[in-house]
């Protein structure tokens, strides 16, 4: 989901700096909202599970495309299903071009030997990169924003009309245990927030088990709201453009926020900014990172998904005064 919100960003600047230029966005359907009021953009929706199952779907999906007569193919993802497609287009003479990773940096970043510690390229940037390869000029020094979107009576049901209020949104949860804040901490932070009656606390997460944590982190006060399970996406993208904050894991949340131009600050355990998924826009001081003193292997991985023996309480050394301090400050 990140990955997806990390091209919203580029595709509003170059389509905005490139006017004349239409693009196809192919993903799952799943994020067509995330697409949704861009000018030039439309959507074709991969159908992964039926006709675009499988290496036979691939070509399939590649036949498809080609129908829409596209005259060039940006592989913003560069993983095996989308290297496929834009290889047999290469092959039928199209221009191509992808965003390279760099694996090789970010290896180099999170190994435990001779780490190099240094931050990497952003991943909009190296997507912007991708658009330059195919011969066009993308500037996001002066990022565009939607609008807040007028809130629907349904979301309003949820939410109740925001007045004078400061409203944050805080998504505790992340892929991986080791990108999550001690619960115990955030129940913390949580409680200082709510126990200023102009703010009002959304929070945000998804299926059963998170759903019933995150209504005992909101201990049944009037100012704190469980989102989960109560709003389909786009409803969800609604309401968060309304937020005056969102306090995120290193998780999709942070992207989805950061893509709706809104104040984003990030919590960093196991991964680091330096490897290029700062938050689009957000400035590098609204990355609360664990302490690497304490803690010098940091970062142990890219994505989270390696545990370092002795690491597991890494972001017990962001304290709640500082995060509740960043939040303030960015509300002020």
């Amino acid at each position: 989901m990140g990955d997806v919100a990390m091209t919203v960003p580029v595709l509003r600047a170059f389509l905005n700096q490139n006017p004349n230029a239409k693009i196809t966005v192919v993903s799952r359907p799943f994020f067509q909202p995330f697409f949704v009021g861009i000018p030039n953009v439309e959507f074709f929706a991969v159908d992964v599970n039926g006709r675009h199952k499988g290496f036979p779907g691939l070509f399939r999906l590649y036949s498809d495309i080609k129908k829409l007569q596209v005259d060039a193919i940006a592989d913003l993802h560069n993983v095996l299903r989308s290297i496929v497609i834009r290889n047999l287009f290469a092959l039928s003479g199209k221009k191509v071009a992808y965003t390279a990773k760099g694996r090789a940096d970010k290896k180099a970043l999170t190994r435990a030997k001779n780490k190099i510690f240094q931050p990497l390229k952003l991943m909009v940037e190296r997507h912007v990169d991708t658009f330059k390869k195919l011969g066009f000029q993308v500037d996001l020094s002066n990022p565009i924003f939607p609008e807040k979107a007028i809130l629907s009576a349904e979301i309003l049901k949820i939410s109740g009309e925001k007045e004078n209020q400061k409203w944050i949104g805080i998504a505790p949860f992340a892929q991986y245990d080791s990108k999550v804040y001690p619960l115990d901490l955030m129940q913390k932070v949580i409680n200082e927030l709510a126990n200023i009656n102009a703010n009002k606390i959304f929070l945000f997460g998804g299926g059963q088990k998170e759903t019933e944590q995150l209504k005992t982190l909101a201990a049944n006060k009037e100012n704190i709201i469980v989102v989960a399970g109560k709003l389909k996406l786009p409803q969800e993208l609604h309401l968060i453009s309304n937020l005056d904050l969102m306090l995120s894991m290193d998780s999709g949340n942070a992207h989805i926020a950061a893509m709706l131009g809104i104040k984003v600050i990030t919590l960093w355990g196991a991964t680091h900014p330096y490897a290029g998924f700062k938050p689009f826009n957000q400035p590098m001081e609204n990355c609360l990172v664990s302490d690497r003193e304490k803690y010098p292997l940091l970062p142990t991985s890219v994505y989270g998904n390696k545990n370092i023996p002795g690491y597991e309480d890494a972001m017990r050394t962001i304290t709640v005064d500082n995060v509740v301090e960043k939040i303030n400050s960015n509300l002020a």
